[in-house]
């Protein structure tokens, strides 16, 4: 559950939270882009004085980027790391204008080019309904009760329809409730939610329960909900971290997230679970469960591989002391899961990362790209063969670097 407290003024326990530079060393930063379509990627970058940028590359395999010189300064109160990046633009919520944003950069700076009210509306979850339909899903902003929904065309950002959804609404001792994922497949819709009790102002803990509701779509009536107790807190809000796809036979796998940093219920284990291609249950006879694994703690993140592997990003529970230096430890690790074998393969020999919730790989044809935030090697993206396995450091974010918050791919 996202934290429902001023989001500025806890900007740093929530990661818990280009011409060439003049320059004697001129060959080891990144020269121009020359790709008529636009950079392939964008990183969003946490400055060490608290300044945000945003960088556009069209390689993560090599260089340096000094943030100051040539990323784009945001601002801090209209802008931040919850964004939705596609096809070159940037979308995301102004929570004080209550309206949805789309920018591109231009000249150096990021700029609104298009929006949309949204009031009484809290993203928890996106998913591209097409090529320009995005479906966006959350919560009223006041109790955090009432799941509900809209659907916009993104190239001129009309809005399409929205409206509440039928899934019911936190009772008895819950007090609020999350959305974590949403699959859409042909005319259902899936979306998994759990519900939470607050315990103290700055404190709440988890059902024990994963939510499953199917709706039609676009009519977004309630079919059925499906239940399991493995785990809880199904997902995330995936405008922070992904936590869910699709493999090549449209097999759905998802991550569970009941660690301290979202779901609060630790005791649970961090688990996997699938929903077949074609199937409209969970598999009751999958789950992979990762804190009984090698890995031995609870995790955050998950990204596809191709080829029935996927990389976890899991938390050292000996490396912190609690909540409150979650985000700034570095005590976090990468894991290789074998998704048909149902079971984690090995850790990959990596730095320890710092930051709770990141958006920190990417993947292309053979290569995954990590980021990693090092208290020792510094912030490099990190290329992995995916075939041979090997492990190399690409792109360095130096200068006022202090943590990449998140990269995208921003074109094809």
């Amino acid at each position: 559950m996202q934290q429902k407290t001023p989001y500025k003024s806890l900007k740093r326990a929530i990661l818990l939270f280009v011409p060439v530079i003049l320059s004697l060393c001129q060959s080891c930063y990144q020269k121009p882009n020359n790709n008529p379509d636009g950079n392939s990627y964008s990183l969003y970058i946490l400055g060490k004085d608290g300044k945000e940028y945003i960088i556009e590359t069209n390689s993560l395999d090599s260089g340096k980027i000094l943030p100051e010189k040539q990323g784009a300064i945001l601002d801090a109160k209209a802008m931040d790391r919850d964004i939705i990046v596609k096809n070159g633009s940037y979308y995301h919520l102004n929570r004080k204008k209550a309206e949805l944003s789309k920018y591109n950069l231009q000249n150096g700076t990021l700029n609104s080019v298009a929006s949309t009210p949204l009031r009484d509306f809290s993203i928890e979850n996106y998913f591209w309904a097409g090529k320009d339909s995005l479906l966006l899903t959350g919560l009223d902003v006041k109790g955090f009760k009432q799941a509900k929904y809209v659907l916009i065309e993104t190239n001129k950002m009309n809005l399409l329809s929205s409206g509440t959804l039928a899934i019911p609404q936190p009772s008895g001792k819950f007090t609020s409730m999350s959305i974590g994922f949403v699959e859409l497949r042909k005319n259902n819709l899936f979306i998994g939610y759990t519900y939470h009790h607050q315990l103290s102002s700055s404190s709440y803990t988890t059902s024990d329960t994963t939510y499953i509701a199917e709706l039609d779509y676009p009519q977004m009536n309630l079919i059925m909900v499906d239940r399991d107790t493995r785990s809880t807190y199904p997902g995330g809000i995936n405008t922070v971290q992904s936590y869910s796809f699709n493999d090549e036979q449209n097999n759905y796998y998802f991550m569970s997230c009941p660690g301290i940093a979202l779901g609060n219920r630790p005791d649970l284990p961090t688990g996997i679970f699938r929903i077949k291609a074609g199937e409209e249950h969970l598999d009751k006879d999958y789950f992979i469960n990762i804190s009984s694994s090698i890995v031995n703690n609870h995790a955050y993140g998950m990204w596809y591989l191709g080829n029935n592997k996927a990389i976890i990003r899991s938390e050292r529970k000996d490396l912190f002391k609690g909540i409150s230096d979650h985000y700034s430890a570095a005590h976090f690790e990468f894991y290789l899961i074998d998704l048909a074998a149902s079971k984690v393969v090995k850790k990959l020999d990596l730095p320890l990362d710092k930051g709770t919730r990141r958006e920190c790989v990417i993947v292309k044809g053979n290569i995954a790209y990590i980021a990693v935030n090092s208290n020792t090697e510094g912030n490099f993206i990190w290329t992995y063969n995916i075939q041979t396995g090997i492990l190399k450091k690409g792109l360095e974010l130096a200068g006022n670097t202090d943590f990449i918050m998140r990269i995208d791919k921003l074109n094809p």
